[in-house]
């Protein structure tokens, strides 16, 4: 017989059933209750060895299906070498990135089902994204005409980096349909030659020479399509195994190959008793994949004495990885079902924030900021169990979605006081507009700071108007307050004149002489302080020389024999004049102020002196305090003096007022 028949197949063990001995055979007939028994004692065994087999037979299949994928194409191979993540942890940014770079890879399947990972995981955050999009305007775009538009640079990134991968994809899956074709028909074409082989004309070392010839063939033909890899296969070691049995011819070339395959074979379950003991067992596993490979495809036949012993041997090391693997799937099952409370507990806080009520913007604010924060949380929980993601992704868009009905709401409630501010705006900007040509400077300034103050104090207006009004009342303000600087320029140059004239007019009045004859000075001296005002304001930054005038005044006043309330009054009133003329409001408010005070304070000094007569004029010694209530007396005549003083320069400044 044909020696290792379905080594490395299927059924390789070579175990269909279990036998039972003549004995065990003879003593069941003897009663019905031992028959019983027996049969169900044989229940149980096939049971159990079928249960043996099918778990075997699962791991077998596993190792199976993806050698054959990655016989149809290589490049999954290196797909290993790229750590599969839990993309749906990153960020859209994130995401992009990484599709950038894995793109950038030339083997374009070993990426495959990282990038469409990375495409399921970006579409869903997108998608989400959209919508949100969409609700805010549907909140605060009610006509029905005004379509929804949304653009989002990143979205385009990621088209233009997926339409890269796409097209290479495309390229590849052309051109490895091609081979496979032809690489079939390669193999197929080996097999029939194979089928020649067994000629008792030829020589037998001519035959092994070809057979060799064959192999090596076999091995460089490259990838078939997965669906006709075992079949192929099994036609390939049927064929193989027939000429080892005609090489009985040649025994000896024979049992030195069969030894050959034979160390081979141990050296590959040597090397699987390692990975049993490994503690990557992902890596373990694609290196038990490989093993499994070159002891298929690449190692011949064992004598038939060894056949079942080291495959079995091979099987069940192979059950022990693949049972480690399962229990890394099953913990990582569990870490998906944790992450699973997690998101589920994540969903409950963003439904407590959908019913939770908020009365103001910022309180909003801080609400929107938390499900900001509950959602990052959501995307890096990490995967959950694949029966149930559909099912709490709809979850988790179903409380975002309601929150955000809930504050859309709010601003729903707010629009109408957005409208209202938006008509107040409006109102300011058309009387800016009003006012932005006008040439009465001194009262249209205040106006318009006044409107602009106004313009501060009402809130917020709808956005997609607010820039185009700000612009409006702006530009009218900037176009009014050029028109005053200019007219400021024009007066500076008349300011400077002015300087120029008094500067020069001061060494005139320097050189001023008294008559002696007191009217005709002072007719003189008022002829000269209305000359000074004629010639109008000088730069404020100039005014000093105010002061150097008034200067000269006070010396001419002092060398007349005027009363010290007329000197006073004439210095003031010059001072008022100067003010006035000045269109300086506020110093000569203050300088009303100043007055008032001042009247209080000498009131307030009489009224102590009167009170300290009336102590002394009270006492017994009255007449030995006649000097000192003198001298009260004189200080109160001398205060009421300047009470009156006072009392005039208020009423001037206010008759002033009343001009």
């Amino acid at each position: 017989m044909l020696e290792e028949k379905n080594d490395n197949l299927h059924e390789a063990d070579g175990k269909s059933g279990i036998e039972i001995n003549d004995s065990v055979a003879n003593d069941a007939i003897e009663t019905s209750d031992s028959e019983t028994l027996t049969q169900d004692l044989v229940s149980e065994t096939e049971n159990e060895v079928e249960k043996q087999e099918n778990d075997h037979q699962e791991a077998l299949d596993v190792i199976t299906n993806s050698n054959a994928a990655e016989s149809e194409d290589e490049t999954l191979k290196d797909r290993h070498d790229i750590p599969m993540q839990d993309y749906n942890t990153f960020s859209l940014d994130a995401l992009v990135d990484e599709l950038k770079k894995l793109v950038n890879i030339d083997k374009v399947m070993s990426v495959k089902d990282h990038i469409e990972e990375i495409k399921k995981a970006f579409l869903l955050q997108y998608h989400h994204l959209i919508e949100e999009k969409k609700e805010e305007f549907l909140a605060s775009n009610p006509d029905p005409n005004e379509e929804f538009e949304y653009h989002l640079p990143l979205k385009s990134k990621f088209d233009e980096y997926y339409n890269v991968f796409r097209d290479k994809r495309n390229a590849h899956f052309k051109h490895l349909q091609t081979n496979l074709k032809s690489n079939l028909e390669n193999r197929l074409a080996i097999v029939e030659e194979l089928k020649e082989l067994i000629n008792p004309q030829e020589n037998i070392k001519d035959t092994l020479k070809h057979f060799n010839e064959l192999r090596e063939r076999w091995k460089n033909a490259g990838a078939i399509p997965k669906d006709k890899y075992n079949h192929v296969w099994n036609n390939y070691h049927f064929h193989v195994e027939n000429f080892y049995d005609y090489l009985h011819l040649d025994r000896e070339a024979r049992d030195l190959d069969f030894k050959h395959n034979l160390e081979l074979k141990q050296k590959i379950i040597a090397r699987v008793e390692e990975l049993v003991n490994d503690t990557d067992v992902s890596k373990s596993f694609r290196e038990l994949q490989d093993l499994h490979r070159i002891w298929k495809e690449e190692i011949g036949p064992v004598s038939k004495e060894h056949r079942d012993a080291i495959w079995n041997q091979f099987s069940e090391l192979t059950k022990k990885i693949h049972d480690k693997r399962e229990l890394l799937f099953e913990s990582q099952r569990a870490n998906e079902q944790k992450n699973l409370e997690t998101k589920k507990e994540i969903i409950a806080k963003i439904e407590v924030l959908g019913s939770e009520k908020v009365n103001s913007h910022s309180q909003w604010l801080i609400q929107i900021q938390k499900v900001e924060e509950l959602r990052n949380e959501f995307f890096a929980a990490g995967k959950v169990p694949s029966e149930v993601n559909e099912e709490t992704w709809a979850a988790f868009k179903t409380a975002v979605r309601n929150f955000n009905a809930f504050k859309n709401s709010f601003y729903k409630d707010i629009k109408k006081d957005q409208n209202d501010n938006l008509n107040k705006k409006l109102a300011l900007v058309a009387k800016a507009k009003e006012l932005q040509e006008s040439t009465d400077f001194s009262a249209t300034t205040p106006v318009m700071k006044q409107i602009q103050e106004e313009w501060k104090q009402i809130g917020h207006v709808p956005k997609k108007y607010s820039d185009k009004i700000w612009k409006e009342f702006k530009d009218a303000c900037n176009h009014y307050f050029d028109k005053l600087k200019e007219h400021k320029s024009e007066e500076n140059s008349e300011e400077v004149a002015a300087f120029d004239n008094k500067k020069t007019y001061l060494d005139t009045l320097r050189s001023f002489q008294l008559t002696g004859d007191h009217k005709t000075d002072l007719d003189a001296i008022k002829a000269h302080i209305e000359t000074w005002k004629g010639f109008g304001k000088v730069p404020f930054s100039r005014r000093h020389i105010e002061g150097k005038f008034n200067k000269i005044l006070d010396a001419l006043f002092e060398k007349l024999s005027l009363s010290k309330k007329e000197s006073e009054m004439m210095r003031f009133a010059n001072r008022i004049d100067s003010l006035s003329d000045s269109n300086d409001t506020r110093k000569l408010d203050n300088e009303k102020i100043f007055i008032m005070r001042k009247i209080e304070e000498v009131q307030n000094e009489i009224f102590q002196l009167e009170n300290n007569i009336q102590f002394f004029t009270n006492t017994k010694n009255a007449k030995k305090e006649n000097s000192i209530v003198t001298e009260v007396r004189k200080n109160i005549a001398i205060h009421k003096e300047s009470l009156e003083v006072w009392k005039d320069k208020l009423k001037q400044l206010r008759n002033l007022g009343q001009e």
